[in-house]
């Protein structure tokens, strides 16, 4: 029996194209502001000196800068840059520059699911904070009230094992009774490995090309949150 259920975002509640067309060419534009305007705040005095240091022990804030823009560019999935982001998001979101998508089917599962007390549970790579920010200013609304807990890449990768084995006793129920949902097919590999129950969401509006039988790696396929059946 399912008692939890824990998602993804990229791909998976929420188009692709929002992240790399939208959030990711703001926060390339916003950063070098952003650091001017509170590079000496302590949290983000925090992130900017790890970054810092991974890059050789840069000096200059400008050159911080610089590396954060090309991890973006290159979609590196780094812990300091996702925080980073959210806090520039943050400000872009709060002016109503733009709204976070979501799919309808998405959307509606979620709330039955949370009509029904099934909790639920959010894994990104994106920081903590910077989820909230996405689903608080969905263009449904303000959908942070669906959720019971929300983790990101600082319990571990998401192709990590160790990973989901961490957020199964964080959320205080056997890895058997959660179900992952993802359209990353490594990051469900690592989720069963862990022994959680594993859904591929495999939208026809981020992957043209369906993703059947060895693509899969075994894992039920479904192209709509309105195809899930539980409990699995």
């Amino acid at each position: 029996m399912i008692r939890a259920i824990l998602t993804d975002i990229e791909g998976t509640t929420s188009s692709i194209s929002f992240v790399r067309d939208v959030l990711f060419p703001y926060a390339r534009r916003a950063l070098p502001g952003f650091v001017r305007a509170r590079g000496g705040d302590p949290e983000v005095r925090r992130w900017l000196d790890a970054v810092a240091a991974e890059a050789g022990g840069i000096c200059q804030d400008e050159v911080v800068v610089e590396t954060l823009q090309g991890w973006i560019d290159q979609d590196r999935k780094h812990t300091a840059l996702k925080a980073l982001q959210g806090m520039v998001w943050d400000a872009g979101y709060r002016s109503a520059d733009f709204t976070a998508p979501i799919y309808p089917d998405a959307e509606q599962t979620l709330r039955r699911w949370h009509a029904l007390e099934l909790p639920l549970y959010v894994y990104s790579s994106g920081s903590v904070p910077a989820q909230k920010l996405f689903f608080g200013h969905t263009d449904a609304g303000d959908l942070t009230g669906l959720f019971s807990g929300w983790f990101d890449t600082e319990i571990g990768g998401k192709r990590e094992a160790d990973s989901y084995a961490h957020i199964a006793e964080a959320i205080g129920q056997p890895a058997k009774s959660i179900l992952f949902l993802s359209d990353v097919v490594e990051e469900l590999d690592a989720a069963r490995a862990a022994g959680l129950h594993t859904v591929l969401v495999d939208r026809p509006q981020d992957y043209p090309q369906p993703r059947h039988g060895e693509a899969a790696h075994g894992h039920t396929r479904v192209s709509s949150f309105i195809e899930i059946e539980l409990p699995l």
